[in-house]
């Protein structure tokens, strides 16, 4: 992440309708209340060869007592200092606000090459216009409109000339990804900044505060990952209003592309029906799973509390609660690095391959102690196994008969495996096929 591109500016000037654009698909939520995005959110562009990290951020406003918008502006700060170019984004049709005077005077103290993108330029009057804001002093102006694109190319190519030429970095996407998930205001984004010692993503006592799922770059004590912050996911009949909706549908496909799912529940509840329902979408998604109880300090204890809680647990879980089970105070920064410890032995459990050698001395031992029973008089035998080429375990037996392998001897096959095998926390798949 070497190459960073910041967008600035104040809200609803068409930001995260640039940063959708350039990343290629509708990464961040657009619509047209104002102050939708709040915290930064990164993607990665290319363009004429070179490779760069963009950020959209919140509509800076200066002064306010909003607790979203003064949590904003420090967010805002974060990514220009993180930042090596800023796009600095206004709105031809409001003309310079007293908001674009105070956003053009923190960009000149950062000292940081500052492109100024006049937005909604789209016909020959706007175009006269836009200069106007020619008085704001920036050297590199362009005039675009970033729903329809016109103008963005020639943006770039000045853009990327900051950047040497460099190799392709590893992409992104070969890191592990991890992603936080869990019912709103349950504590994810403060566990996130935990982990991170910085204010990375909005906190307050507001439920639903995090809108985007949040990737960030997690790269300390020798271990390099995506840490994913996403949106509190509510039942459905709890879902009014449209901003939530689509958090929801970030935050489930944040899930769907993770390798690990930390499932975050309150202490003081328990787990609850929503968070059975997320549970029951990482097995049905073959993710890796770490539960974390957290608020664990809010919990009166005695010498048995947590072994009793455990066990409550995984008694709601059954079938699948071959989990690891971490109790933790993210406000507190109890055992919170832990958690990462944790996640990775999940995610190595996760990818590991087992020789079909030992698989089949397993299932010799298996079919001496218990075969699979008969079946309305006929006989069933599994002749060999081996592990399926997939992302998670998976595991095929080849028997005369797969038909009449009963659903009670499939789960004792899947017990003896995690008996043998290091599974804890990951789903498996079996599968029966005709030799």
């Amino acid at each position: 992440m070497s190459n960073i591109v910041a967008i600035v500016g104040r809200p609803n000037v068409g930001k995260s309708t640039l940063f959708n654009r350039l990343f290629g698909e509708r990464q961040a939520i657009i619509d047209d209340t104002s102050g939708v995005t709040r915290d930064r959110i990164y993607g990665e562009c290319e363009w004429n060869g070179k490779n760069f990290t963009i950020i959209d951020t919140g509509g800076f406003v200066q002064h306010s007592d909003d607790v979203f918008e003064a949590a904003v502006r420090q967010q805002v700060r974060f990514a220009v200092d993180e930042a090596n170019a800023i796009i600095f984004m206004v709105d031809v049709t409001t003309g310079i606000t007293d908001l674009d005077e105070q956003v053009a005077n923190l960009l000149r103290r950062s000292n940081k090459p500052v492109y100024l993108a006049v937005n909604k330029v789209d016909n020959h009057q706007r175009m006269l216009m836009a200069n106007e804001f020619y008085g704001l002093g920036f050297d590199n102006t362009y005039f675009l409109s970033s729903i329809s694109g016109s103008g963005v190319g020639e943006l770039l190519d000045d853009v990327v000339e900051l950047f040497a030429p460099e190799d392709k970095e590893k992409e992104q996407s070969q890191l592990p990804q991890i992603a936080i998930i869990g019912q709103p205001n349950v504590g994810k984004s403060t566990l996130l900044n935990a982990l991170l010692g910085e204010e990375r993503n909005i906190v307050t006592d507001i439920p639903g505060t995090t809108r985007d799922s949040i990737h960030t770059l997690y790269n300390k004590f020798g271990h390099q990952l995506l840490l994913v912050d996403t949106a509190g996911i509510r039942r459905k009949t709890k879902v009014h209003e449209d901003l939530e909706f689509y958090s929801v549908i970030r935050a489930i496909k944040s899930l769907e592309e993770c390798d690990v799912c930390l499932l975050m529940i309150d202490a003081r509840h328990g787990i609850e029906a929503q968070d059975s329902n997320l549970f029951r979408l990482a097995i049905k998604k073959h993710k890796g799973i770490l539960i974390l109880v957290n608020k664990w300090d809010l919990v009166e204890k005695d010498t048995n509390t947590l072994h009793q809680y455990e066990k409550a647990l995984k008694h709601k879980l059954a079938p699948f609660n071959d989990l690891p089970i971490l109790f933790i105070s993210a406000q507190n920064k109890q055992r919170i690095f832990q958690v990462v410890e944790s996640a990775m032995d999940v995610y190595e459990r996760r990818k590991q391959k087992i020789k079909t050698s030992d698989l089949n001395e397993f299932l010799a031992e298996i079919n001496a102690k218990n075969p699979p029973p008969a079946y309305k008089g006929r006989l069933v035998k599994i002749k060999y196994v081996t592990q399926v080429p997939k992302p998670y375990p998976a595991f095929a037996f080849f028997c005369n008969n797969p038909d009449y392998i009963q659903n009670n001897y499939r789960q004792y096959l899947e017990n003896q495996l995690r008996e043998r095998y290091p599974l804890s926390g990951i789903p498996i798949s079996i599968f029966f096929k005709e030799k």
